[in-house]
């Protein structure tokens, strides 16, 4: 369902996609964007018009356009889709809809629909009701438009929105075992409902068949909780435990997800499961936290991949490595490191000689057919019992997870698989070796066979459809498998040796739990004096009381959890990027610590808005929300002693950073010049040591979209249709599959010295690529947060364009004031720029500044027009947040809710207006936690609110959100924004030259220099292709838009000069702009580089003199041609005598 709302400047550029004269009238009211499964729905004003074919050619020409759209939708409406809806509901209901306001508790009934339900108001239809008469309809057999239906299932999405008439749309889908079946209600007023992701409704109204979308909906006449069926069950006496299953972390082939099937082991009574993917362990910190939550003890393990001779290429064999202990566990993690890095060969294989060294604290299972115990059998191989020796235990699986083997060579009927499980059993015996039997699980129950069946196809596999049942079983299940067994050796292999596997493994923590920093000598002592030199110096001696709490409190957290190593650690890299020249950005929320300020971590002042006397110290503090920052004061001289206040002060929360209790780990995110990236990098190596610092690895998982193609793709190939909520549904199982792996931008983790990276993790080579020449952890980064020390070190471009700009005017950026009233005015104005909206096709001034140049943040300014520096604040928070401004607050300022100032624009405004409406300290931080993972509320927490008489407007928003900017963050950016902004008023020339510097690959120096007209015609043709222009052309007009406000602010640009342009850098000549060889189409970087070395020799005496001497290519001296670059120049080196 669409989450995004846009409207396009042009609202008939339909017409621009195809030639049909109709499209010349339609016009588009706006255009509903699902970002997760990347539909685009144009709602279209009027009645529908034009032919079936028509619509579907546009369709393709905007999947063309933007490939990262993966359906498109048309939707006509007379007066709106909602209204569309609701007159639906009236034609097929007697009583028209108007739902009231309920005034019971939460009803729960059985399946039959015999509860308690909520009662509407007086004189309106009750849509919660106390039972639904008549049986339920399997939603599969709902194929025809019918009245009065009844279905029962279990809620799979949820989603609400205020419609444009005032009404609140509630949409939820419901799965019922057969099917999913998307139903709709309009409600005059917002209310509570028992409409919750997991529950099940019994429900009844009217399917009809809706255009616009062309699928059936049920228009909900109402609904009532009801009891889940019976679940699952296993009677058995004494539960089995299962030790081979597969994730989906194992590489495009298992589809469970971790903490379904351990709350599944959890409620069927089985105590223990084995996590064993095909050679990687990364399920295993969130096997360990699903284990924690339902009582499951989880068996660390791996299906690997074992090979006879280190240097061969020969066949692997599978094997199932399980920890039994601590030993045990450094000791996988070892295999599985030295697999990925020393030994990889299309998988991460595992040497014998190197299992052997290794094996103490493991327990080896010789794993399903594909082991070399089950290959030796089946080909007859006469060493098959000293094969097994190798092993601590033998594998047999149900007969039919190995039925594809029917029809070779060596088993010609299921009675050969009976023999094989049969032998294995006996040489188990022989050696006195348990003897197991295992689902070599892949999916959950039966019916997710198709979710792997769409895995599989997807990857072009031409046996996908013939699944065999790798689910995981009840202890009854499992026991009927093996009828060919006498009753007590199938009890045996099916019950009592795994659970006396399981009971010889110890109880595992995979990431040991609390930080390990690596310690500083005498961190604490300096961390401290640092502190209060800085502060002394700032606040004078005494400090206020104010500042003395805040720095004594905050100290006290961070010393006595033994954080001050890390935010010693952080001063060093700021010190040393500072001292190189430069700047450093901070971002999360480190700027909430006072201590960081003073330590110059961050220079964000997380303080109330206050002024401050350097000289004297006189000082005053506001502390009721009088002002949103100090930058906003005004200015003001001190009443003391005359001398201009300094301005200070964001008001910031120190929880916001290390939590309630000062306990939470900081994460302390800086954003270095990327120039700069490479040499802190190196220093952060030297700090600590090349052994101690690895880069945080990161995990790529099939995402929605993807899921999404798979799951159209294989419907396509055969010839079937899913209605949209079950192909929804289906998307949620099959997203999450690891496909490969990746490294964090800039984090880096560091181990301390007393300790070896196994103890936490495995290491790898970013998707297994050796030539990296990067070492990252196994693990994703976030496994590791709570444990080490995670620095990220962030390339950005923010950091370079002010060392550009500060080297090009000599200003000093950290004196740059942040009240300029001429920098201000672009985020509302031209005024300060000298230049007219016709001329460069925007109201706002912000064209290429960070974070406020963009279109979509163009149109915030537009509709917000911010007039103070926390104006700014707030709106830096509400771009970067997910579902904060779209469809939230963006819709409560335009209907006059409320306005930009009382909005939730960062997560820190929860727990700053909760504590001011008078919540506890601890429940304003809480929910300012959940809301800001996007976890919403509870029922507790909405009660809590009400008591304290939180608008609903508030309420429903926090609802809604998924993400959340820190305030800290947004102050930070801000800073750096608006600092560039003021290089941009006062200084146009070298900004101009500053930015284009940056991206001068994108830049069009030969375009350029034809003149204004000829960069407006090219930027007219770009726009008039709609969504057929690419991506790379779509940026071009972002720099052209740029170059035409330079132009129309009188900045000249010259041509491309052999003798005087750089390789990337734009060259200021007498106010005018010298672009770069890099500017030049078809001239690279290298070539650019090249070019400038060679003619460090002397002139150029011929065209071919330069080619040799630069070593470029004919294309990229035609180029140069092109351009005028080589005028006078001969083409050969050959000289005349006369």
């Amino acid at each position: 369902m669409p989450s995004i709302y846009l409207q396009p400047e042009n609202k008939y550029f339909l017409s621009s996609l195809h030639p049909s004269p109709l499209l010349e009238t339609v016009e588009i009211i706006e255009i509903g964007i699902d970002p997760d499964l990347r539909v685009w729905t144009f709602h279209l004003s009027g009645a529908a018009r034009g032919d079936k074919q028509l619509w579907e050619e546009l369709a393709n020409r905007i999947q063309d356009a933007v490939p990262e759209v993966s359906k498109v939708l048309f939707r006509w409406e007379e007066e709106s889709d909602e209204n569309y809806l609701e007159n639906a509901i009236k034609q097929v209901n007697i009583i028209p809809v108007g739902y009231g306001t309920p005034t019971n508790g939460n009803s729960s009934g059985n399946g039959n629909g015999n509860g308690e339900g909520r009662r509407g108001g007086r004189g309106s239809r009750r849509l919660v009701q106390d039972s639904i008469r008549g049986e339920a309809t399997p939603i599969v057999n709902l194929q025809e438009e019918e009245r009065n239906v009844v279905v029962c299932g279990e809620v799979v999405s949820f989603d609400s929105r205020l419609t444009r008439t005032g009404k609140t749309l509630v949409m939820f889908d419901l799965y019922d075992g057969t099917d999913t079946l998307g139903c709709k209600v309009f409600l005059d007023e917002p209310q509570e409902l028992p409409i919750k992701k997991g529950k099940w409704l019994k429900v009844r109204g009217n399917l009809q068949f809706q255009s616009f979308d062309n699928q059936l909906s049920l228009m909900v006449q109402g609904l009532t909780p009801v009891d889940e069926p019976p679940r699952l069950a296993d009677q058995a006496p004494k539960k089995r435990v299962e030790l081979h299953l597969h994730t989906k972390m194992s590489g495009l082939d298992g589809t469970i997800d971790v903490e379904h099937v351990i709350q599944l082991a959890s409620s069927l009574g089985h105590e223990a499961v084995a996590i064993t993917d095909h050679g990687v362990i990364q399920a295993f910190p969130d096997a360990h936290r699903a284990g924690k939550k339902h009582g499951v003890k989880i068996l660390y393990g791996v299906e690997g991949y074992l090979i006879e001779h280190p240097d061969s290429k020969e066949r692997s064999f599978h094997i199932i490595i399980l920890a039994k202990n601590q030993v045990g566990l450094k000791n996988l993690y070892r295999l599985i490191s030295l697999s990925h890095l020393d030994h990889f060969y299309r998988r991460p294989r595992i040497p014998r000689t190197l299992l052997e060294e290794y094996r103490e604290g493991l327990i080896l299972g010789s794993a399903c057919e594909a082991g070399e115990v089950y290959q030796a059998i089946l080909h007859h191989d006469p060493r098959a019992v000293e094969i097994a020796a190798f092993y601590d235990y033998l594998e047999i699986q149900p007969l039919e997870n190995n039925e594809f083997l029917i029809g070779t060579t060596e088993v010609r009927s299921k009675d050969d698989l009976v023999r094989i499980n049969q032998q294995i059993v006996k040489i188990g015996e022989s050696l006195k070796l348990p003897v197991v039997a295992t689902g070599d699980v892949h999916f959950l129950r039966p019916e997710d066979t198709f979710i792997r069946t769409i895995l599989l196809a997807g990857q072009g596999f031409e046996d996908a459809e013939r699944q065999a049942p790798l689910y995981y079983r009840t202890t009854e299940e499992m026991l009927a498998e093996f009828p060919y067994l006498t009753p007590e050796k199938a009890y045996e292999v099916v019950v009592d040796n795994p659970r006396a596997i399981a009971a010889e493994i110890e109880e595992l923590i995979p990431v040991p739990e609390g930080l390990h920093p690596p310690h500083l000598p005498n961190a604490e002592d300096e961390l401290e004096e640092m502190t209060y030199l800085a502060a002394h110096k700032l606040y004078g001696d005494p400090l206020p009381d104010l500042v003395a709490a805040r720095l004594e409190r905050e100290l006290k957290a961070i010393i006595g959890h033994g954080y001050a190593s890390l935010y010693l650690i952080a001063h060093k890299l700021v010190k040393k990027s500072l001292d190189d020249g430069y700047l450093v950005g901070s971002r999360g929320s480190v700027g909430s610590s006072l201590v960081a300020t003073m330590c110059e971590i961050t220079e964000v002042n997380p303080l109330p808005p206050h002024y401050v006397c350097g000289d004297c110290f006189w000082h005053e503090f506001f502390m009721e929300g009088e002002v949103g920052s100090g930058v906003d004061l005004p200015n003001k001289d001190c009443p003391k002693c005359g001398q201009p206040l300094q301005k200070l002060g964001f008001e910031i929360p120190f929880e916001v950073f290390m939590g309630f209790h000062g306990d939470k780990v900081p994460d302390i995110d800086l954003n270095f010049s990327g120039d700069y990236q490479a040499q802190i990098h190196s220093y952060t190596e030297e700090l600590f040591g090349s052994e101690q610092v690895y880069r945080a690895g990161t995990i790529g998982t099939l995402a929605e979209k993807t899921a999404y193609g798979f799951i159209m793709k294989y419907l396509e190939q055969v010839n079937e249709t899913r209605r949209n909520a079950e192909v929804n549904r289906l998307v949620t199982k099959l997203s999450g599959v690891r496909r490969t792996t990746g490294q964090h931008p800039g984090g880096m983790v560091v181990v301390p010295p007393d300790k070896e990276i196994f103890d936490f993790t495995p290491i790898q080579y970013p998707a297994n690529d050796p030539s990296s020449g990067t070492i990252t952890t196994h693990f994703e980064y976030h496994a590791l947060d709570d444990s080490l020390v995670k620095l990220d070190i962030l390339g950005h471009d923010d950091p370079t364009m002010l060392r550009f700009l500060e080297d090009l005017t000599g200003v000093p950026v950290l004196e740059i004031a942040l009240d300029d009233e001429k920098t201000m005015s672009i985020f509302s104005s031209l005024k300060h720029l000298g230049v007219q909206e016709e001329e460069i096709g925007t109201p706002v001034g912000t064209l290429g500044i960070p974070e406020f140049g963009t279109r979509f943040v163009r149109q915030m300014l537009i509709d917000t027009k911010p007039q103070t520096f926390s104006d700014l604040v707030r709106i830096s928070g509400l771009s970067h947040g997910t579902n904060v401004w779209t469809n939230n607050a963006q819709d409560l300022i335009r209907q006059g809710v409320t306005d930009l100032s009382n909005v939730i624009a960062t997560r820190d405004d929860i727990m700053s207006y909760l504590m001011l409406r008078g919540l506890e300290s601890g429940d304003a931080f809480r929910i300012m936690e959940q809301v800001r993972r996007g976890r919403g509320l509870s029922e507790e927490d909405e009660a809590l609110l009400r008591k304290f008489e939180i608008p609903e407007w508030y309420i429903d928003s926090c609802k809604k959100i998924s993400y959340m900017f820190p305030k800290a963050h947004a102050v930070a950016y801000v800073m750096m924004a608006f600092r560039i902004a003021y290089f941009k008023v006062h200084y146009p020339a070298p900004f101009y030259a500053a930015l284009f510097s940056l991206r001068a690959g994108d830049f069009d120096a030969q375009l350029v220099a034809q003149g204004e007209q000829a960069v407006r015609s090219e930027v007219a043709l770009i726009e008039s292709k709609g969504y057929d222009a690419t991506p790379k052309e779509r940026s071009t007009v972002t720099q052209l838009e740029i170059v035409l406000e330079a132009m129309a602010r009188g900045v000249r640009f010259l041509p491309v000069d052999l003798y005087k342009s750089s390789d990337q850098r734009f060259e200021i000549e007498d106010g005018a702009l010298r672009p770069p060889f890099a500017s030049l189409q078809g001239v690279g970087v290298n070539a650019a580089a090249g070019i400038v070395q060679a003619r460090s020799g002397g002139e150029f005496i011929s065209i071919e003199d330069l080619r040799l001497r630069s070593g470029v290519t004919k294309a990229v001296i035609e180029a140069l041609r092109l351009h005028g670059c080589l005028q006078g120049l001969p083409e050969t080196n050959q000289l005349t005598l006369f």
